[in-house]
């Protein structure tokens, strides 16, 4: 088989946020075909317990432990001009040496690169073809960030956003290819970056449609007979912070006026002081990690995704409506669902609009709005059609290379023989 060196900035199991389930997803579709040489990041001290899970899909598995705030300060020390915090954030010496290893001792013929940040670590051009996962356009979240913060962080996320752009372009103009997660996102960058538009490819993020699939025997979580509303999300990500204080602080109170006054759970690891402080107001109630979510949203009668800063592809969304449940999310959170809001999902903005849908929900009016967001994501989140647009990306760019019809070089005979020159390497 051929190999591929699939570089990551996050372990990819357990699959519980987006990004995870992507990088688990394609890795486990990749090893099929490709002997893969995968070297990630590991952020989390719990990830060291599934390195027997992801080692049989890998040729080569290699992860680093960071610390967060090591990593932090590390990102403030190397500030520099024109450089964005990020490529500091995620620089690793280990993970250098260990892919430069690779790719002067294996016979690599593509280079997978798994988030921006991570295209510091590798050679672009050349004989080897390299795919860049962009996933999202990461400089434009801190560009909303930005808009609603206050000094000094204003300044800090506008020039992130700044900074961060300026290497996207540089990142994806190098690369053969560049992935995102959704048109929309292949639409903005475009337009940022309009010189590498004929390389950018929309591909989804898909739902393992058994896993989250109506009629499973899910006991509830829940108790009384008031009619339950969700968020689910991880809860130290700042926009879904945002989304759950912002719902249970403004449209709780207008929701608890009813006769049948719902109550409100927020589901979802790491939840700040904030986060938790809403356990205190009536009817919301915080859980912290669980286990399994689909109890909760299985049971809930709304799942609520009232997020006001939003990029990419809201997996709560997708796998809520692949358990048949009515989801009412703003203009944000739908951005790239493919799906019909109003029939597939219910969109509205503001404590008003968000109060207003969710009562219709509750009300009766959309009797089915679960079987029709059922319906969509069969449609369109088929793991299958996923790797099926990946596989042809990769062929293309493998032929453009030439590495379709060219073996690859067999190994050199000692293992510090030099890789080749980067150009995004250690770049500023």
């Amino acid at each position: 088989m051929r190999g591929m060196l699939f570089l990551a900035h996050r372990f990819p199991y357990p699959p519980n946020k987006g990004e995870r389930i992507r990088a688990w997803n394609l890795l486990q579709h990749f090893s099929s075909s490709w002997n893969v040489y995968f070297g990630c990041l590991s952020d989390d001290p719990d990830d060291a317990r599934h390195l027997d899970t992801v080692r049989p899909f890998c040729a080569e598995l290699a992860s680093f432990p960071i610390d967060k705030r090591i990593q932090k300060l590390k990102a403030v020390a190397g500030l520099r001009p024109g450089r964005p915090l990020m490529l500091d954030y995620y620089r690793h010496a280990g993970l250098q040496r260990w892919a430069d290893g690779v790719l002067a001792r294996q016979p690599i013929d593509l280079i997978y690169i798994f988030s921006t940040a991570m295209a510091t670590y590798v050679e672009a051009g050349g004989d080897r073809a390299v795919v860049l996962d962009m996933v999202d356009v990461d400089s434009q979240k801190w560009r909303e960030y930005a808009h609603g913060a206050g000094w000094p962080m204003r300044h800090v996320w506008a020039r992130e956003a700044r900074t961060l752009l300026a290497f996207e372009r540089r990142a994806a103009a190098a690369c053969d290819a560049t992935l995102l997660v959704s048109e929309p996102e292949c639409r903005e960058l475009a337009g940022l970056a309009p010189e590498v538009a004929d390389r950018l490819h929309a591909i989804e993020l898909g739902v393992d449609l058994d896993f989250f699939a109506p009629g499973l025997d899910l006991p509830t979580p829940y108790s009384g007979v008031a009619p339950q509303l969700a968020f689910v999300g991880n809860m130290d990500y700042w926009p879904n912070a945002d989304a759950a204080i912002w719902f249970a602080r403004e449209v709780m109170p207008l929701l608890r006026q009813r006769a049948d006054a719902p109550e409100f759970t927020v589901v979802g690891a790491n939840p700040g002081p904030k986060v938790l402080a809403l356990a205190s107001l009536p009817g919301v109630r915080v859980t912290g990690r669980v286990s399994d979510v689909r109890p909760f949203v299985a049971h809930a009668a709304v799942i609520v995704a009232p997020l006001r800063i939003a990029r990419g592809i809201q997996t709560k969304i997708l796998e809520a409506m692949a358990l048949g449940r009515p989801v009412v999310t703003t203009r944000q959170g739908f951005v790239g669902v493919c799906a019909t809001a109003g029939r597939d999902l219910l969109v509205a903005d503001g404590a008003v609009g968000m109060t207003a849908a969710v009562a219709e929900v509750l009300d009766g009016y959309h009797p089915d709005l679960g079987h029709d967001a059922r319906v969509a994501m069969e449609a369109a989140y088929a793991w299958s059609g996923v790797f099926a647009r990946v596989d042809d990306v990769l062929a293309a760019v493998l032929k453009a290379a030439g590495a379709a019809a060219t073996p690859s070089p067999p190994p050199p005979d000692t293992d510090l023989a030099p890789p080749s020159p980067l150009r995004l390497k250690n770049s500023s």
